[in-house]
């Protein structure tokens, strides 16, 4: 099926529009007409930080809880999530997700509601990612 406008002309004269600098007169008072180029420059836009989610180990809450955890809010497989916990388990802590804040932020409260709401003590954390 073919267009019934031709857009490429369009987005030629846009990109040339784009370049084209603009120019000013100098109201300066000595009456010359000097003048100043002044050239678009688009703004360099930083990625978002990303944040580190943390599982932290304790001595009560049960390994099969910490697994259903990851396999709810994490997405992981069970075999992912059992490996995660095993590692919660003999380290201390584990890195279970790198997410924007927003998200970060959002799976640490929703791991420490439902954990609480099981009368668990499982501790979940974020930190900036360097």
């Amino acid at each position: 099926m073919r267009p019934t406008h031709d857009n490429t002309a369009d987005h030629k004269d846009a990109i040339l529009a784009a370049m084209t600098p603009v120019v000013m007169e100098d109201g300066g008072s000595d009456g010359d007409d000097q003048t100043d180029l002044l050239t678009k420059t688009k703004p360099k836009t930083k990625r978002p930080p990303l944040y580190k989610v943390m599982l932290l180990n304790d001595d009560f809450t049960p390994m099969e809880f910490v697994v259903h955890v990851l396999e709810r809010f994490f997405g992981l497989n069970h075999a992912h999530a059992f490996e995660i916990m095993l590692t919660v388990h003999k380290k201390g802590l584990a890195v279970v997700g790198v997410f924007s804040h927003e998200i970060a932020e959002t799976k640490v409260a929703q791991v420490m509601d439902f954990a609480r709401r099981h009368q668990h003590p499982l501790q979940c954390t974020m930190e900036k990612e360097e």
